[in-house]
C-alpha cells in the first residue's frame, strides 16, 4: 500500500513541528510528510526529532503562504505530485489595543491567516478533486469560533477561515474530499510569550488611554492564569488531528478542549449577544459591573 503524503504548512515549531515528527515517525510508515516553512534557518528542531528516520519518511521544503509562487514551488516538488491530506497550520497573532496597530500587522495578520490558508489550499485542491479523495485539516482557534478583546484583527482573521472552510466542506462533500477544522484552546507554545514580549515593549502604548491600558494588563493576566491552569501540550493537539487524520469519517470540526464549547454554545444558543459580552468580560476582567 502506498503512503499517504502529508503536505504540512509552519513546522518551524509548535504543532506543525510534532505533528510533522508523529507522522513520520509512525511505526508502520504510512505517511510520507513533506513539513514546510518559511525559513529553512529554523529547521534543525525539526531535523534533530528525525534524525534517525529513513529519508523516504519526511523532507523539509521552505514554503512562504504569503507568496503565491513559494506555494506552486512546492507543489511541483512532491514527488509523488499528489497531496492526500493537507494541514494548513501556518499561522500568526496579532494582539493589544486595535487603536495603535499598524496597517501593516493588520495586513500581514490577514495576510498570512486568512490569504495564505486560502492560496495554499487553492493550489492543491485540484489533484484531490481530480482523484475523488483527500482530506484537508486546518488549525482552528477559540478565536474564531467568539470574539476576543485584544485580539480583535486575529480573531476576523480565524472567523474568516471558519467560513471559508465551512462554505466548501458543503462543495468537497461531493468528491469525497474531508474538511476539518482543528479547534484549539490554549496550547503551550512560543506564540502567547512571544505576542507579550512584543506588546509590552512596544512604544505604541504610550499612545492609549490609561482606561484601555488598565483593561490590557488585566487582559494579560487572565491569559497568564488561562495557560498555566488550562493550557494543553502540542503533543495533546497532535492525537486531536490523528483522530481526525485516522477517522474513515471525518467530522468538519474537532475541539482539543473542553474550554472552548461550553462558551461557543453560550453563544449560539442566545444569538442576540448579551449574555455571552457580559460573561466573557465578567471572566477575563473580574469585574462585577461590566
Amino acid at each position: 500500500m502506498d503512503k499517504k503524503v502529508v503536505l504540512i504548512t509552519g513546522c518551524s515549531s509548535g504543532i506543525g513541528l510534532s505533528l510533522a515528527v508523529r507522522l513520520a515517525s509512525d511505526s508502520d510508515k504510512a505517511y510520507k510528510v513533506y513539513a514546510t516553512m518559511r525559513n529553512l534557518a529554523k529547521k534543525e528542531r525539526l531535523v534533530e526529532c528525525v534524525k534517525d528516520l529513513h529519508k523516504d519518511t519526511l523532507d523539509v521544503l521552505q514554503m512562504d503562504v504569503t507568496d503565491q509562487q513559494s506555494i506552486l514551488n512546492v507543489r511541483d516538488r512532491v514527488v509523488e505530485k499528489r497531496v492526500d491530506i493537507l494541514v494548513c497550520n501556518a499561522g500568526v497573532g496579532l494582539m493589544g489595543p486595535l487603536e495603535v496597530q499598524s496597517s501593516e500587522s493588520l495586513r500581514h495578520i490577514l495576510e498570512v491567516n486568512v490569504v495564505g490558508t486560502i492560496r495554499t489550499i487553492q493550489a492543491f485542491l485540484p489533484e484531490m478533486k481530480a482523484q475523488r479523495q483527500g482530506h484537508i485539516l486546518v488549525t482552528g482557534s477559540i478565536g474564531g469560533l467568539h470574539g476576543l478583546p485584544f485580539n480583535e484583527v486575529y480573531c476576523a482573521s480565524k472567523f474568516a477561515i471558519e467560513g471559508a472552510c465551512e462554505s466548501l466542506a458543503i462543495l468537497l462533500q461531493h468528491f469525497n474530499i474531508h474538511m476539518s477544522l482543528i479547534e484549539c484552546g490554549p496550547v503551550n507554545t512560543d506564540f502567547l510569550v512571544n505576542l507579550q514580549k512584543a506588546e509590552l515593549g512596544d512604544t505604541s502604548l504610550q499612545q492609549v488611554d490609561t482606561e484601555t491600558l488598565s483593561l490590557y494588563e488585566k487582559y494579560l493576566q487572565h491569559c497568564g492564569s488561562v495557560f498555566q491552569n488550562a493550557a494543553q501540550d502540542t503533543e495533546d493537539i497532535v492525537k486531536v488531528f490523528l483522530e481526525a487524520i485516522q477517522s474513515p469519517s471525518p467530522a468538519l470540526r474537532y475541539f482539543t478542549s473542553g474550554v472552548v464549547p461550553p462558551l461557543t454554545q453560550l453563544k449560539v444558543t442566545e444569538p442576540d449577544g448579551s449574555r455571552f459580552i457580559h460573561t466573557m468580560s465578567k471572566l477575563i476582567f473580574s469585574s462585577d459591573d461590566q
